[in-house]
């Protein structure tokens, strides 16, 4: 397994070693289904807010969930391997809720990344990070890439 892929168990003493070291941790969440410029971009500024960029990956169970029963179309194994095959992400560690709310408590990061779409006041840990004197941004998405455009153009095919 790659460094770059916490797990629940060791994911406390690595955001330690980082807070020692003086690191500012962004974090932000989602399903990362199938990866795109869009993500790319989105990941590339979400690490630009900080040192270090913490991406928590929904679970396959969590998805579903709250996505569609169909998705993901690929496994969680194989998403947060190629997230951490990226540059930018620094660390990636997976989560079963369906909201990232007790993983932003674990971890209460510097930045809280989310995409622009998502108001303030809806997104979930924005209280909780400004309440400790975090910072909460927002990243517009890349124009007509999304995981769920690419999926009904390959329905279409």
């Amino acid at each position: 397994m790659s460094s770059k892929i916490l797990t629940q168990k060791n994911l406390s003493r690595t955001v330690r070693r980082l807070r020692k070291e003086g690191k500012r941790i962004v974090f932000t969440n989602g399903t990362f289904d199938i990866l795109h410029l869009g993500h790319v971009t989105y990941l590339q500024k979400a690490k630009a807010c900080g040192d270090i960029l913490l991406v928590g990956v929904n679970t396959d169970r969590s998805v579903k969930a709250y996505k569609d029963p169909s998705r993901p179309v690929n496994p969680e194994q194989d998403r947060i391997k190629v997230l951490t095959a990226l540059e930018c992400v620094d660390h990636a560690v997976l989560f079963g809720d369906t909201t990232p709310l007790n993983l932003i408590l674990k971890v209460r990061p510097d930045v809280l990344v989310k995409g622009a779409d998502w108001a303030l006041k809806d997104i979930v840990g924005a209280k909780e990070v400004l309440s400790w004197g975090g910072r909460v941004k927002r990243i517009p998405f890349v124009r007509g890439r999304s995981s769920t455009r690419v999926i009904k153009l390959l329905k279409l095919a």
